[in-house]
């Protein structure tokens, strides 16, 4: 019975995506209202059990450490990432570095391409 109804709202949400992903602007109104509407009901609910100022702040810093979402949500794992590697932040780049970085990615994107070609040939030829 659990199966049945998570396998419905699974099929559901991939209709409802598909959908709204060709309307970004609709999809993202529809996405900020039902995150205000969590945010909301969970406010109402802490102050429904008498929490204070505090102990919400201290149980969302744990709940969000435990779970491992607190430094990516609030910092970005691209910032993170740049800062270890020592890289500059877009705006402080040069456009020859800009540049230079968009030959890099095209580079690795026909790389990507040739070994797809090769494991498609031989993928091929490994089915006869």
């Amino acid at each position: 019975m659990i199966k049945t109804i998570i396998k419905f709202f699974d099929k559901l949400e991939d209709k409802v995506r598909e959908k709204l992903s060709r309307k970004p602007i609709l999809y993202a109104l529809v996405g900020s209202i039902g995150i205000i509407l969590l945010w909301r009901g969970v406010w109402h609910l802490a102050d429904d059990v008498g929490m204070s100022s505090w102990i919400s702040v201290i149980s969302g810093i744990l709940i969000l450490l435990l779970i491992g979402l607190f430094v990516s949500f609030f910092v970005g794992e691209q910032t993170i990432i740049s800062g270890i590697k020592a890289e500059r932040k877009i705006d402080e780049k040069t456009e020859e570095e800009i540049k230079k970085e968009a030959i890099t990615l095209e580079e690795l994107h026909e790389d990507i391409e040739e070994i797809k070609d090769k494991i498609g040939i031989q993928k091929n030829k490994e089915n006869k």
